[in-house]
């Protein structure tokens, strides 16, 4: 029997209720994160993409029950980790962790990087002697190329890179098996992000780690994933094998996206794909498919119907009519 995938997000939605009014009135919903599935092995990293407010944040802590889902199912292992409560989901949360988007809002200014670091081995309690409390400590900064003498010093006293390895350190100092990186260098200069992602891609092949890289740079999601899921609205729009996606998007999405991103000398320069309009609200999202709108492609059919996330090729899905059609004639 295969072994089944580290992570398996099944039909996964999160839908805000609006209210209004003095007696706040039901007004509508929001629907953040819209049937979204995927998988992903152990040892590997799903890049997720798409405008902001496509709802990528909001699926990642959804995913960590930081957000409880309003349906859907996350199994981690083979284990519903949406069904778990009390210590059994405590026990399940330590394979997964997050890395946070700003470095200067996300660690506590008033503890030092030492108790920043070992907040989470304090809590769990897995260690015997104060010494090895330390040595822990001094083994992931070394790990995530911080020095030693950083030790008692606090937040303000970093630069946003140094700050990112702290966090990326605090994350790892009880190995997990899972991490969630929510746009972890779209804070930081160009120079300082090539240095995080070489160190989150060392650090997985050290330590067997699994990534869902959450980000809007699809020039940095190319250079870390294996696989590439594209969001919009809430919705999966495409997802596939890196290569198959950069080579042949198949969602008109996907291809305005893929469009903007700057060439490097000697690669194949697409034509620019400007979309009209502007990206419509989550709180009153299109009928039919919520970017028929804005494609360029658009059906009759587009409007009255959302097409499901199917298969047309391998390790390759679309959510759209003309892939679907063109599935078909194939």
């Amino acid at each position: 029997m295969s072994q089944a995938p580290l992570l398996q997000v099944e039909h996964l939605k999160k839908y805000y209720s609006m209210k209004t009014g003095l007696f706040s009135r039901a007004a509508g919903v929001v629907k953040a994160v819209d049937d979204i599935s995927f998988q992903l092995e152990s040892g590997q990293t799903i890049g997720i993409v798409g405008e902001s407010g496509c709802g990528k944040s909001t699926m990642g802590k959804t995913i960590l029950r930081l957000i409880e889902p309003t349906a859907g199912k996350v199994l981690l292992d083979g284990e519903d980790f949406t069904a778990l409560q009390g210590d059994a989901l405590k026990r399940a949360r330590r394979k997964m962790k997050l890395i946070f988007q700003d470095p200067y809002a996300s660690l506590n200014p008033r503890m030092t990087v030492r108790d920043i670091i070992g907040e989470n081995i304090d809590i769990d309690r897995t260690y015997s002697t104060r010494q090895e409390r330390e040595d822990r400590i001094a083994e992931v900064m070394e790990q995530t190329g911080l020095n030693l003498d950083y030790m008692d010093r606090y937040p303000h006293e970093f630069s946003g890179g140094q700050r990112q390895r702290i966090g990326i350190a605090r994350a790892i100092v009880l190995p997990p098996r899972l991490i969630i990186c929510d746009e972890p260098v779209s804070a930081l200069d160009v120079s300082i992000q090539a240095k995080i992602i070489n160190l989150l891609k060392a650090l997985q092949r050290d330590m067997g780690l699994s990534y869902i890289f959450i980000s809007h740079d699809l020039s940095v999601v190319k250079h870390i994933s294996d696989r590439v899921g594209v969001m919009y609205l809430g919705h999966m729009m495409e997802l596939a094998d890196k290569r198959s996606l950069y080579a042949n998007p198949m969602n008109p999405y996907t291809q305005a996206l893929i469009s903007a991103v700057p060439k490097l000398p000697g690669e194949t320069v697409r034509e620019k794909i400007a979309l009209s309009g502007d990206v419509p609200s989550p709180a009153n999202p299109p009928s039919g498919c919520c970017f028929h709108t804005r494609c360029p492609h658009a059906m009759p059919i587009c409007a009255q119907e959302q097409p499901e996330l199917k298969q047309v090729g391998e390790d390759h899905f679309c959510a759209c009519h003309l892939c679907k059609a063109c599935a078909a004639a194939s």
